[in-house]
């Protein structure tokens, strides 16, 4: 299964990159991936981290199907 995961902020700084394409042989789950790439970046464990999934908010336990694009970003405040 494939999977898009785009990268904002300081998630595509910590990963070097703004897209990365991830294989899966089973359904996954957004926080699987999320444990998937903090292995690979553990910096990735620091921050608070939403996602969302063809452009909609989801939790952690959302499975991605193929095709999905998962856009992961750290929680912004400000007033």
């Amino acid at each position: 299964m494939h999977i898009r995961v785009l990268l904002f902020g300081a998630t595509a700084q910590i990963v070097g990159e703004g897209k990365v394409d991830l294989q899966s042989e089973a359904p996954a789950s957004v926080g699987e991936v999320l444990e998937r790439l903090s292995a690979d970046h553990p910096s990735l464990r620091s921050y608070r981290l939403l996602s969302a999934v063809n452009q909609e908010y989801v939790g952690k336990k959302h499975i991605l199907e193929a095709g999905d694009e998962l856009a992961i970003f750290t929680a912004v405040s400000g007033g």
